[in-house]
């Protein structure tokens, strides 16, 4: 574990190493307590690099055996050698062999990073440093070269041995009850992407055939037992592949693609050269432990991981500063497959969801950072939404920008012209640029300029000349080290809708660049004319969300549920619905009452009763905005408590006035077929259903109450059992602790199931909740070790329980700190990010701010020797 006051790593800093290195030959012999590794390195100097450069490589932990240079070994007066470094001062020859000899004991390796043992099967997690800790290397992405890997390991214990590639050779140790395996991946890579499996596991397997011919074999490992769960994986892996084809014109290209889901890691998954690594939670479904949610999660993960072969494996980035070229890109392209597999309006609600859930709060509090950072002390802290989520939007703001056709020729040209190397933004800026002719400097600032932009639009009809004047203008916030901020291009997408609620045309535009329907607003200020418009319209503007900004308008709250109810942009009627709803909601918190509320409510009715939209779309439009989203909204002062109280009390007003309408809707959507279908069609009517249930629950009559423990009874997958489970918890109604009881029965030994339970339980607002976070981290299914443990109790409490997290009393807060200090120890990147639940402390009411102020430096003060990740969120949430 790194815990030294590095200073902070910099962009403009960046210089290529001094040696190349052409060749990697790795051979492990695997235990788990004692495990060698043998590197052997082919490097040469790099052109232009000076006779007498050292050779320089970063370590992390690990324990010198020995080097040699040509097969000579050096004395140790050759070399300097730390846990941390191996530096050879100016070898003698241009191109040279270097072998470096390390021991390694993976079973006391509980950072995950590195080499590890995870229920007793060996595994990798190398980005973004951690190839450091298995061996002396230049762990950087910038260093590429081809791997061949041997593996030898006691046969019986670990009868399957996997690395990146193609399986080149394998067989028996003679004399021996040891096995061997030789991958080769012939692609150059960086060792970021280095990855070997070695344990007793199962397979389920299948053949593809690319569009051009190639066989590729396709294998899931998982535990054994756990065969039939993987299904679902193996099927959204190949509807993956085909689409990758279809859409962007890249085949696999390897003998082979494996795949190995293991209990224990830090992240989702690991896109490692033919060989992802996957946590548990993102393979294994079956309809009676994983919800809808699971199975999409599955859906999209399995595609973003298999989609890096070209975005992040093939082209890789040149330094970590360049992390949203990989990372930004492969979220655009696994949500635009999602979209194409289910339903795209309802996929992009979905997205700007979690973009605003994770990303706004980020953007808008001392952890902001721009999507192409300019420094970093701990890159593992830069893992952000705002490399994944952001990165994406702005990805998405070309192809809006460009157009379908504007935008695939330069994805070609940058496939085209950077296949094999460390590529950089601009780089991939350059090839739409070339490819179409458009100049896009002004754009690049959206990758060094952070915080949310906030966009104001007053709206202004003049019925005798005919015209709708727009004024338009941008703002964005002093972020920390930029405190001035510059115009950005952003495209608005808009329509002008009628009375009869079609967009009306219009004969001429002035003040802005309007192409088809997307509006150009690039400066802080802009008005822009409508001309020839014979009736006053509501505008309807960001269509599709074209651009990740907070929009302002004048519009009035009538203006807002008539869009809600007739725009034909099924975003923007959410997005109607959403702010009408969080302005009923804040006017509650403040003790104030709408007239429109009677409205909003009926309108909701009207939206659960058209059978023409899409039944995920009603479910999505029948959900209010969250506690953490009205809290963001307000964005100073925030008090949780009233917060919630409003979100109660509208919620038990919804379910009071259409009580009868949403009953009869939720019976009538009753299954008709006991089979389960993850399919997005009936995902939807499953949501729906439970939206409704969730009202009924909330407007107090008996009846309501007794539906939810009859729907928590007879429920047939884990998408209706939880959510019953969930309102029976949070509401405290008759036959809670039944059901909790019979929920961990039915589950005990499932822990991606338990840990559902766990969270259930650690998310319930009512007063008493954090001594029951400290009584489940008790519980026998739990584990300080196990990240997903740890995130389904610690993490669920912090991040999603607005209420109790942030209790009066300071105690949530303290409860983090203790916590933080707990776990730094052992997983500096698990502790850091759970930190995280203090990105928007400055945020609330000055009572809570002084107690989180206080839990922060008493992590700073602790005298515990801190890693640099979890140092370094600290200090920067101080800031």
């Amino acid at each position: 574990m790194r815990s030294e006051n590095a200073a902070p790593i910099l962009l403009k800093d960046y210089q290529p190493t001094p040696y190349l290195i052409e060749k990697v030959d790795l051979d492990f012999r695997l235990n788990p307590t004692h495990t060698t590794v043998r590197s052997k390195l082919t490097v040469r100097r790099r052109e232009g690099a000076a006779a007498t450069a050292a050779i320089e490589l970063d370590g992390d932990d690990l324990k010198l055996d020995g080097v040699c240079v040509d097969d000579i070994p050096l004395a140790e007066e050759e070399y300097t050698a730390t846990p941390d470094r191996l530096m050879i001062p100016a070898p003698a020859a241009e191109r040279f062999e270097l072998t470096i000899d390390t021991s390694l004991d993976p079973s006391k390796n509980t950072q995950l990073m590195g080499l590890y043992v995870s229920s007793r099967t060996f595994c990798t997690q190398c980005e973004a440093e951690g190839f450091r800790r298995i061996t002396y290397f230049y762990d950087r992405p910038d260093v590429l070269a081809p791997y061949t890997t041997r593996m030898t390991a006691n046969k019986k214990a670990y009868p399957v041995l996997l690395g990146n590639g193609n399986l080149v050779e394998s067989g028996d140790v003679t004399g021996t009850d040891e096995h061997y395996a030789v991958w080769h991946d012939p692609h150059p890579k960086p060792s970021y992407l280095f990855a070997l499996v070695a344990g007793n596991l199962a397979r389920i397997s299948t053949d593809y055939t690319t569009s051009s011919g190639s066989p590729v074999k396709l294998n899931i490992y998982v535990e054994h037992g756990n065969e039939t769960r993987a299904d679902w994986a193996m099927d959204s892996l190949v509807r993956s592949m085909r689409w990758d084809e279809q859409v962007f014109g890249r085949e696999y290209d390897l003998d082979v693609f494996n795949v190995v889901a293991i209990s224990d890691f830090n992240m989702g998954a690991m896109e490692n050269k033919g060989l992802n690594i996957f946590n548990d939670k993102y393979i294994l479904a079956d309809p009676d432990t994983a919800s809808d949610a699971d199975y999409a999660g599955i859906e999209s993960v399995v595609a973003h991981e298999y989609f890096h072969n070209w975005t992040g494996n093939r082209i890789t980035c040149r330094d970590w500063f360049q992390l949203c070229l990989k990372e930004g890109l492969t979220v655009f392209r696994d949500q635009e497959f999602s979209a194409d597999e289910r339903s795209r309006p309802v996929k992009r609600i979905a997205d700007v969801q979690r973009l605003k859930a994770a990303q706004f709060p980020e953007d808008g509090g001392p952890l902001a950072h721009p999507v192409r950072p300019e420094q970093y002390k701990e890159i593992n802290n830069f893992y952000t939404a705002t490399i994944y989520e952001k990165g994406a939007e702005l990805v998405r703001m070309i192809k809006t920008l460009l157009g379908e056709r504007g935008f695939r020729k330069g994805m070609d040209l940058y496939f085209e012209r950077h296949d094999g190397e460390a590529a950089t933004i601009e780089d991939f800026i350059k090839s739409f640029e070339d490819a179409t002719g458009t100049d896009l400097r002004h754009f690049m600032l959206w990758y060094s300029q952070a915080g949310t932009p906030t966009v104001t639009a007053e709206a202004t009809y003049d019925a005798q000349a005919q015209t709708l004047t727009l004024t338009l203008s941008q703002e964005t916030r002093p972020t920390p080290n930029q405190p001035q901020k510059k115009p950005l291009v952003i495209p608005i997408r808009f329509g002008l809708v009628a009375a009869n609620g079609k967009d009306v045309g219009y004969s001429k535009v002035e003040g802005a660049t309007v192409n088809a329907d997307v509006l150009l607003l690039n400066e802080a200020q802009q008005t822009v004319v409508f001309h020839g418009i014979s009736e006053k319209p509501v505008p309807s503007l960001l269509r599709e969300f074209s651009a990740p900004v907070n929009l302002r308008s004048n519009l009035s709250l009538d203006d807002q549920l008539f869009l809600m109810g007739r725009d034909s942009d099924p975003f923007n009627r959410w997005q109607a619905a959403q702010t009408v709803a969080t302005r009923l909601l804040i006017s509650r918190s403040r003790g104030e009452n709408l007239p429109q509320e009677a409205s909003f409510i009926d309108a909701l009715g009207e939206i659960a009763a058209d059978t023409c939209l899409d039944t995920a779309f009603r479910a999505l439009a029948l959900q209010l905005p969250s506690e953490a989203d009205l809290a963001r909204e307000i964005g100073e002062n925030v008090d949780p408590d009233a917060i919630g109280r409003a979100h109660e009390d509208l919620r038990a007003a919804i379910g009071q006035r259409l009580y009868g309408y949403l009953r009869d809707l939720y019976v009538e959507l009753a299954p008709k077929d006991s089979r389960f279908d993850p399919g997005a069609s009936a995902a939807g009517v499953r949501a729906l259903r439970n939206r409704l249930l969730g009202y009924l629950a909330a407007s107090g009559e008996a009846e309501g109450h007794g539906l939810v423990k009859a729907h928590f009874d007879s429920a047939n997958n884990m998408t209706d059992r939880l959510s019953a489970l969930v309102l029976l918890d949070h509401l405290n109604l008759p036959g809670k602790t039944e059901a909790l009881a019979a929920f961990e029965a039915r589950h005990k030994t499932d822990h991606l199931a338990m840990d559902k339970w766990f969270t259930v339980q650690a998310t319930c607002p009512a007063p008493g909740t954090l001594a029951r976070v400290k009584e489940l981290t008790n519980h026998p299914a739990f584990s300080w070790t196990n990240p997903n443990r740890v995130r389904s109790v610690v993490g669920a409490f912090c991040a999603g329980n607005q209420r109790q997290f942030n209790a009066p009393d300071g105690s949530g807060y303290d409860y983090l700190a203790e916590t933080t200090l707990q776990i730094d120890g052992k997983n500096p990147q698990l502790a850091a990010r759970i930190l995280n639940s203090f990105r928007s402390w400055r945020s609330l009411e000055a009572g809570r701010q002084e107690k989180a102020k206080a839990a922060l430096k008493s992590i700073l003060d602790s005298g515990q020797e801190l890693s640099t990740d979890t140092k370094d969120i600290a200090e920067r949430c101080l800031q």
